[in-house]
C-alpha cells in the first residue's frame, strides 16, 4: 500500500517505477496488491523513493486511517463509475446475443429482440454519458450548490 502511495505521490506509472527501480512491472503490481516483496526489491524501491527499507516495510496499523484527499476521492469515484459502465455494457452485450439467438431459433420471421435492445440501449447510452461526464448537469458542482443552498450559505 505504501509503495502505491509513494508512486502516485511522485506521479509515476507502474511502468515508470519498474524502469527506475530495475524491477519488472509484474513485481510492482504484485507488491501493490499486497504480496510481500523480497529484500532486494525493497532495497531497489527504497533507493528510488529515497527512503529507508524499514519505512517501506511499515504496515499501516488497523487503527490508522488511510488519508485520501478530495481530489483522489473524486478520481476514485470517476474510475468506479467508468468501471461500472463497462460492466453494464458487457452484461448488455451478452444478454442481447442470447436474446437474438433465442429470437432467431424460435421465430426468424419477426425480430422482436430489437425492442429490448433499444430500451436497454437507451439506458446504456445514459449510463455512458454519466460515467464519462459528457453532460454534467447533476455533477459535483451542482451537488455543492444544492448543499450550500440548503445550508443557507452563499457560494
Amino acid at each position: 500500500m505504501i509503495i502505491r502511495k509513494l508512486r502516485l505521490k511522485n506521479g509515476w506509472s507502474q511502468e515508470q517505477l519498474a524502469e527506475l527501480s530495475d524491477l519488472s512491472i509484474r513485481t510492482i503490481q504484485r507488491i501493490e496488491r499486497g504480496q510481500k516483496p523480497s529484500l532486494e526489491s525493497l532495497k531497489s524501491l527504497a533507493a528510488v523513493f529515497e527512503t529507508s527499507v524499514s519505512h517501506l516495510q511499515q504496515e499501516p496499523a488497523m487503527t490508522d486511517k488511510v488519508e485520501i484527499t478530495n481530489e483522489e476521492q473524486i478520481v476514485i469515484d470517476q474510475v468506479r463509475a467508468i468501471k461500472s459502465f463497462y460492466s453494464h455494457l458487457m452484461t448488455y452485450l451478452a444478454v442481447m446475443v442470447v436474446l437474438f439467438a433465442i429470437n432467431l431459433i424460435t421465430d426468424s420471421g419477426y425480430i422482436w429482440a430489437w425492442w429490448p435492445a433499444l430500451g436497454w440501449g437507451i439506458g446504456i447510452i445514459n449510463h455512458g454519458l454519466n460515467a464519462f461526464e459528457v453532460f454534467d448537469f447533476f455533477g459535483v458542482k451542482w451537488e455543492k450548490r444544492q448543499i450550500e443552498k440548503r445550508l443557507g450559505r452563499k457560494m
